[in-house]
């Protein structure tokens, strides 16, 4: 099945935008190509794209880099490229849980963190991770710059704030941990071999100056409704309480009582996924705050 007419390898971001404006909208971006493809044949009768716009040769988007208090990373950075940087181990860390976790090591290759967001799917386990961080999209929306936080990108599930058609991911920023913070993600999946998640989960903390109490922290269970968010009442909740077992068990219990996941035909039942909640909430934050007091950081369950 011919899936493209014309395929264009742009090496700059103003040349991508300036094939994508001369095909007027009858275009597409693509990255790696994992989800755009298996959509198209899944189509059953697919007429060609006129052209497909490939951004991976795009130097400034296959970066991950520092700059200052902050980490920048290309929408075409692969989650392979992820999962072997020591800079995001060590101060991102649930991303690279997050993203050592998508497909099998075929797809971590060619997938890209920018097509997990730009899919637009509540599930995507990159995006559970880039929501905890509290990061923010650099786009080009309608030819104009615009910086927005994650969040903004999703309209509805597979309903992205970019038209890959016109639009264009550039890159994600968020804040690197300091030596009080840290993130953890964790996820429960199918025993059955479907590669959907049950649910999954990522933490950030800050622990007081004593490494004590919770002075902050950001979780996010996904999916639980139609866009990626933030369990905002229990990180509310959570804030002045002693870092202890104690806190994370009470706070694993207010999660489940106050989020309600549906029954999903592919994932499990609503009962299921809400006992799930609670078992995904202790194992994230403990862990995130093992981390944050002991300073000794090693990503878990990567390629699994």
């Amino acid at each position: 099945m011919k899936l493209w007419e014309r395929y264009h390898t742009p090496t700059t971001v103003d040349d991508a935008l300036a094939l994508l404006a001369q095909y007027d909208g009858q275009a597409r971006v693509i990255a790696g190509g994992t989800d755009l493809l298996v959509d198209a044949r899944a189509e059953g009768e697919f007429h060609p794209y006129p052209a497909l716009v490939d951004i991976t040769r795009i130097p400034e988007l296959r970066r991950i880099e520092e700059n200052g208090d902050f980490i920048t990373i290309g929408a075409g950075v692969t989650h392979t490229q992820i999962v072997n940087s020591p800079l995001l181990a060590r101060d991102a860390t649930c991303l690279v849980e997050s993203c050592g976790v998508v497909g099998g090591p075929q797809v971590r290759n060619v997938g890209t963190l920018g097509g997990n967001v730009a899919h637009a799917l509540p599930a995507g386990d990159g995006t559970t991770s880039l929501v905890a961080l509290d990061a923010e999209a650099d786009i080009v929306k309608d030819g104009q710059p615009r910086r927005v936080s994650i969040q903004k990108m999703f309209l509805g599930p597979g309903q992205s704030l970019i038209d890959p058609t016109r639009d264009l991911l550039l890159r994600f920023r968020f804040r690197r941990a300091d030596h009080r913070e840290a993130t953890a993600f964790k996820r429960i999946m199918r025993p059955q071999g479907v590669a959907l998640p049950i649910l999954g989960c990522a933490v950030w903390v800050r622990l007081d100056e004593n490494r004590a109490a919770f002075e902050a922290a950001r979780i996010t269970i996904a999916p639980i409704g139609p866009i990626p968010g933030r369990a905002d009442e229990v990180e509310r909740a959570i804030v002045g309480q002693p870092a202890a077992d104690e806190t994370i068990t009470q706070i694993a219990e207010l999660a489940q009582s106050m989020l309600h996941p549906r029954t999903s035909k592919y994932r499990a039942t609503a009962d299921y996924r809400r006992e799930m909640i609670g078992v995904l909430v202790r194992r994230t934050l403990a862990l995130a705050v093992k981390r944050a007091q002991t300073g000794d950081i090693v990503p878990e369950g990567v390629g699994v």
